[in-house]
């Protein structure tokens, strides 16, 4: 079991870093929200499934539920919103010169 929360963790920790450098790295803010998001949630779902599985207690696994819940339903939405308000404000994408 600690292999696998071993894992978990590390795959999380690689997910999230990721995420980190796609922020930095992405030419634009669509891409720079598609980066954020995917890689953020599913890094974060994967480090909070290794403290449920670190942790059996009922009340760890019921707070990590609600914590992925929130997480999975929020971060989506939220990126969604931003890159409509800034179509909506004329924003413009970025293009590849050839």
């Amino acid at each position: 079991m600690e292999g696998v929360i071993g894992g978990f963790l590390c795959l999380g920790g690689l997910f999230v870093l990721v995420a980190g450098l796609g922020v930095l790295r992405m030419p634009d803010l669509y891409t720079r929200m598609h980066a954020a998001t995917k890689a953020g949630t599913v890094g974060l779902g994967l480090l909070l499934l290794a403290v449920a599985l670190a942790i059996p207690d009922i009340t760890v696994v019921s707070r990590v539920i609600g914590t992925m819940l929130f997480i999975f339903l929020t971060a989506p939405v939220a990126a969604h919103l931003l890159g409509k308000a800034m179509k909506q404000s004329g924003y413009k994408i970025w293009q590849n010169k050839e």
